[in-house]
């Protein structure tokens, strides 16, 4: 055997371990056991929530989704829910979105490694643990008290159920942008001024388009969870009753709201079984919605994203 190969048999004898590594096997299969008991707890929560919810798609069908709030479980459907969830969405990514992309070029492309830099970066990440509940009271005290001075109402609108959750996932939309940002190369940024391009230009043409896939992604992750959010809502004044959605825009913005959150808590509270399984109905109605924007967070990743 030659030096070379005695250097390199010797070096694969120090890295490989001869033998069964008992200890590893034990190791990946208690992640394997914790894996299995998290799916077999999803499986039962969803699967029972199916089960007394699937009677009345099948009894009713598409009448539950487009009828509006009843007394009677029998009538009883979702679509103010579906309608006020919609615009919700709508509020939340008109005001999260731009905030939060723009706040994560700042962090990335502008602030560089200072003091303030740092200390934004660290904030932002500890306000993406806070507790929902916490922004709701957060909402409560701030945008209902403002809507209500500034309109004639009580403040609780669409609109400050909007800015609260909008509140609730920018933390979340800035660090997912600002990853995305981060994961660009630096040679693109530096063959974009190598070419004498601007900082705007750069980031223009060369950083946001290659960093889009993930920005996407982001966002549509921190939509699905403002999707979800039920103490929020509840909080700054998302009604349990019934919600008018015939009026014009401004109607709809500023007037009361409700959301499927909302009917799904108020619906659990009631007693007997037709309410019981019109809630395990609107759970899944939640859950498709959620699932759905999901989906699309896993297209746009697969579909624009790119290997460097």
């Amino acid at each position: 055997m030659n030096a070379p190969s005695a250097v390199l048999g010797s070096r694969d004898r120090s890295v490989r371990r001869d033998g069964i590594d008992i200890r590893g096997l034990l190791f990946a299969g208690f992640l394997l056991l914790a894996l299995l008991f998290s799916l077999a707890i999803l499986t039962v929560l969803v699967g029972s929530q199916v089960v007394q919810g699937f009677p009345v798609f099948a009894e009713r069908g598409i009448d539950f989704l487009t009828s509006d709030l009843a007394s009677n479980p029998a009538n009883a459907g979702v679509a103010q829910g579906i309608v006020g969830t919609a615009l919700l969405v709508v509020v939340v990514a008109v005001l999260a979105f731009p905030v939060g992309i723009m706040t994560a070029l700042y962090l990335e492309e502008y602030a560089g490694d200072t003091a303030l830099a740092r200390f934004i970066n660290i904030n932002v990440r500890n306000l993406a643990g806070v507790p929902s509940v916490v922004y709701g009271i957060l909402g409560l005290a701030v945008f209902v008290t403002l809507l209500a001075v500034l309109g004639d109402g009580d403040g609780k609108t669409i609109l400050s159920g909007g800015l609260t959750l909008a509140v609730l996932v920018l933390p979340l939309v800035i660090i997912t942008s600002a990853e995305a940002i981060r994961a660009v190369p630096d040679a693109l940024r530096e063959a974009g001024f190598g070419l004498g391009g601007s900082r705007w230009q750069v980031i223009r043409q060369l950083i946001l388009p290659a960093a889009a896939p993930g920005i996407l992604t982001g966002t549509v992750l921190a939509l699905s969870r403002a999707i979800g959010e039920t103490a929020v809502l509840i909080l700054v004044g998302a009604v349990l009753g019934s919600f008018s959605t015939n009026g014009s825009l401004g109607a709809l913005l500023t007037g009361p709201y409700t959301a499927l959150p909302a009917i799904v808590f108020d619906w659990a509270r009631k007693p007997g079984p037709a309410f019981q399984a019109d809630t395990s109905a609107a759970i899944i109605v939640l859950l498709a919605i959620t699932i759905l924007a999901n989906a699309m967070a896993v297209v746009l990743r697969n579909r624009y994203e790119r290997k460097w």
